[in-house]
């Protein structure tokens, strides 16, 4: 009788944790079930060069 109270705890648990997460993701916070993932293609992009050698020359702009 025990493992059927915490079975039917832990399916509460979860199926709670599901609803939660849904409407996180109608405000916007999260994707999870409802909204497919991003495409990588249509992010932009930042170059390793650039984000390493930028600060460098900004730095001796700066007074």
């Amino acid at each position: 009788m025990e493992i059927v109270v915490a079975f039917l705890f832990v399916v509460v648990v979860l199926f709670g944790l599901d609803r939660m997460m849904l409407w996180l993701e109608r405000r916007g916070h999260v994707n999870w079930r409802r909204t497919g993932r991003r495409r990588l293609s249509a992010e932009p992009a930042a170059e390793l060069d650039s984000l390493l050698t930028n600060p460098s020359r900004e730095r001796a702009r700066r007074p």
